[in-house]
Parts: C-alpha cells; sequence; structure tokens
C-alpha cells in the first residue's frame, strides 16, 4: 500500500510541475509570435509645432486684408495716371499766305514766327497764349500807290483760347485751337515822295486806319503807321512724337483783326517743336 501511495504522490507532483511549467511559458511564446502576425505599432506622432506653419503675425494679416481690400472691392479709389504734361511749351517758324482784304496791298509769302505756350488739365484739354509775328511784304502795285521805294510791314499778335488736343496714335495727335487776339500793325515807309495834304486813297485808309479829313495829314506822318486791332482767330495742326520725346508739329491759323473800319487778314503756316 506504501508503495501505491508514493507512486500516486509522484505522478501528482510531476503533473503538477508540468502543469506551472506549460502556464509560464504560453506568455512568452505568445509575445515571440504576435510581432509575425501582427502590423509593427504607427510612429509616435511628431510634436504640431514641427508640421505646422508659424502663425501669421497681427501685422502680417493686417497688410494681407489691406491688400485684398484695394486691390478686390469693387468701389476702392484708384490712382489716376498721369498721362500728359501740366505745362506744353512751343516754338516754330514759316510764311503766311495772303487773304481777305489785305491780300490787296500785302502779297503773301511773309516769313513769320510763333511761340506759345499751354496749361493742359487733361490730356484733351488745356489753355494755350500765342505770340506771332508776321512780315507783310506791300505789293509792288501798293508800293506804287504810295509813292515809296521799299516799306517794311509787319503785325504782332497775341492770342488766348482753348487748345483741343486729339490723340490719334501714341505717335501721331491732332489739336484745334481758337479764341480772341490783339493785333499790332504797323510798318514804315521808305523813299516816299507823297504830298502831304493829297486826297487819301483806299491804300492810305487801310495803310493809316483812318483818314479823317480825306487828305493826308499836312504833317507829314503818313509815312509811319501803327494801329491796334482787337482779333480772333481759330486753327489747326497735326503733331508727330519723335524718339526724344520732342514733338515735330505743322500748325494753319485764321486771324482776323479790326479797327476804324479796316482789317488786317493773316494766314499763318508755321512748323516747328513742341515739348
Amino acid at each position: 500500500m506504501t508503495g501505491k501511495f508514493a507512486s500516486a504522490s509522484a505522478r501528482r507532483l510531476l503533473l503538477f510541475v508540468s502543469l506551472m511549467v506549460t502556464i509560464q511559458w504560453l506568455p512568452q511564446a505568445h509575445a515571440q509570435s504576435a510581432p509575425a502576425n501582427q502590423a509593427p505599432a504607427a510612429a509616435p506622432a511628431t510634436p504640431a509645432a514641427t508640421t505646422q506653419q508659424p502663425a501669421a503675425t497681427p501685422n502680417a494679416q493686417q497688410s494681407g486684408t489691406e491688400e485684398v481690400s484695394i486691390d478686390e472691392q469693387p468701389g476702392a479709389h484708384r490712382k489716376k495716371v498721369h498721362d500728359y504734361k501740366n505745362w506744353t511749351f512751343d516754338i516754330g517758324a514759316g510764311a503766311h499766305v495772303d487773304s481777305g482784304s489785305t491780300k490787296t496791298w500785302v502779297r503773301g509769302g511773309g516769313v513769320g514766327g510763333t511761340f506759345g505756350v499751354a496749361r493742359n488739365a487733361n490730356k484733351y484739354l488745356g489753355l494755350r497764349v500765342d505770340l506771332l509775328y508776321d512780315d507783310l511784304p506791300l505789293r509792288q502795285s501798293t508800293l506804287a500807290l504810295a509813292q515809296a521805294s521799299s516799306a517794311t510791314t509787319y503785325a504782332l499778335t497775341v492770342m488766348a483760347g482753348p487748345v483741343i488736343n486729339i490723340p490719334v496714335t501714341h505717335l501721331y495727335s491732332g489739336y484745334v485751337v481758337f479764341g480772341p487776339g490783339y493785333v499790332r500793325r504797323a510798318g514804315t515807309l521808305h523813299g516816299d515822295t507823297a504830298l502831304p495834304g493829297s486826297p487819301c486813297t483806299p491804300f492810305w485808309t487801310w495803310w493809316e486806319g483812318t483818314c479823317p479829313a480825306l487828305s493826308l495829314p499836312l504833317n507829314g506822318s503818313f509815312t509811319s503807321t501803327g494801329q491796334n486791332e482787337f482779333a480772333y482767330n481759330i486753327g489747326a495742326g497735326v503733331a508727330r512724337k519723335m524718339p526724344s520725346g520732342v514733338e515735330v508739329f505743322a500748325e494753319y491759323r485764321l486771324i482776323h483783326g479790326s479797327a476804324n473800319g479796316t482789317t488786317t487778314d493773316m494766314r499763318p503756316v508755321s512748323v516747328g517743336v513742341r515739348w
């Protein structure tokens, strides 16, 4: 009996030891086989500060807001483009063609010069002031009536008025001028042999501007003349811009002055430059 009991006790002890070993071995075997059957754990996330862009400063945000408000708002104020000169100047020379009653006594072809300045309100409209000099050579038939060998006759004209600019292309443009003016016509007869007190003729009336006594002044002052006339003018021109920015122009004017029933008519044609 004792031997059977000892054998049974030994078997129970061996079974108990085997059970304990199995219990301890199973978790280790499971842990070793897990990497092969499962996906590796995700890498730890990096701090948010390393993946995000730095926050915009208040000044930068404010600047961006202002740009949007200026560029994208329909009613935003935009600065106008200043595509014209505030002041323009011109100088030119040319000759006049005879016209009106003046051509009865004055031949065409007298030389002349012009200088002008304009204050522009915009690219289309400005105010222009011009000073013109025109030589008025008397005809040979006129010198015969005056009984003179030669004469010096000229007119100085000051004009002011609007100028209307007409852009055509970036190189070519036109313009129109008009307005009131003032004409000072003067002259001197050389070698004159007319006698004082002689009857006035239409030439002397035009030359003197008046002949109140219907005869030439007895003091002989009729050899020189100078009279002032109110005038008006209208003209037009074309201009071409050169690479330097200076414009070359050609201009035609109609000038009519009158005083005491006599007139002075001029049609100057000028070419020059303006800047």
